[in-house]
């Protein structure tokens, strides 16, 4: 049978343009180009996982609109199981996003119909959960619902991922046992821990923090370093791939989609995370963000300049 992942999350209908900078406070600038993407955090872990190798189920709420019916209509051509993805009388989730020339973004994010994904939708589905090998959950939902997902996926005895994204504070301390992995970037580490994060040695402080508040294991994704695994016994860090970047926007997401993808398949960690990273690497290459999540066949073909 096919390694299989339920995610649990938002999808938002992203509204990219590009500018040659991101705006100052009070500015207007000029775009450059516009385009509405398929993403959210969910839907895009959700299409990573299964461009590479997962048999995947998405849980989450869409709005009774043209962007709900499209985002829906995104999974189904990925073969994304939809049964328990909801449609609600409420607008769909969208994501305000600019991207500049260097390839860095800054986004806006409203709810709209990922609000309406409540600890009660999660138990109406059930048993959907109960077929998983790993579970993936973000914080682009309520957060009831996020400790309640967690809770039942520990309870069922699955691998349980949290990419804690976005991150403003720290996470609830009922939490952490519930939690296999936890996997933030550079600036959710810092949100968790109140310790910068910037460069290697700091990932490694904030890790040791995480691993002491009660979590199982961690891994900070450092963007074109690489990223930091930590379980409590060592640190290990793991190099990027090298590549030119185009696009940010889903990386992350990418390889949190391939990182489970290759662990409910029953790769090692280290082998898993090493897939995960050379995921994320050629997803930067492209733009966009569904669009830029590459497959398992350009994933197996990847070589290194």
């Amino acid at each position: 049978m096919p390694a299989k992942v339920v995610v649990i999350g938002s999808l938002n209908m992203d509204l990219v343009t590009r500018a040659p900078r991101l705006p100052r406070g009070g500015e207007t600038l000029i775009g450059e180009s516009f385009a509405t993407v398929s993403g959210g955090k969910g839907a895009n872990q959700a299409v990573a996982a299964a461009r590479l190798g997962a048999e995947v189920s998405m849980v989450g709420c869409v709005g009774n609109d043209a962007y709900g019916a499209e985002l829906r209509g995104a999974l189904l051509a990925e073969r994304i199981d939809c049964q328990a993805l909801s449609t609600v009388e409420d607008s769909s989730g969208v994501a305000l996003i600019v991207v500049d020339d260097n390839s860095q973004n800054a986004i806006v994010i409203v709810a709209g119909a990922n609000g309406s994904l409540t600890p009660q939708v999660i138990d109406r589905f059930d048993a959907v959960l109960q077929t998983a090998d790993v579970i993936i959950c973000q914080l682009e939902v309520p957060d009831a619902t996020v400790g309640h997902a967690l809770k039942r996926g520990r309870a069922l005895g699955k691998t349980v991922i949290l990419n804690p994204a976005p991150a403003s504070r720290p996470l609830p301390a009922d939490w952490f046992a519930a939690i296999d992995y936890l996997i933030p970037n550079e600036s959710e580490a810092s949100a968790l821990t109140g310790l910068s994060v910037d460069s290697l040695a700091s990932a490694e402080t904030a890790a040791t923090r995480l691993i002491a508040m009660g979590v199982s294991k961690v891994i900070i994704t450092l963007g074109a370093q690489g990223s930091l695994f930590a379980d409590g016994s060592r640190l290990e860090h793991f190099p990027a791939p090298k590549v030119k970047a185009v696009d940010t926007t889903a990386a992350g997401d990418t390889f949190v989609g391939g990182f489970a993808a290759a662990l409910a398949a029953g790769s090692s960690e280290a082998d898993a995370i090493r897939f995960g990273q050379v995921a994320a690497a050629l997803s930067v290459t492209r733009a966009g963000a569904q669009p830029s999540i590459p497959t398992l066949s350009d994933v197996q073909a990847f070589k290194a300049p």
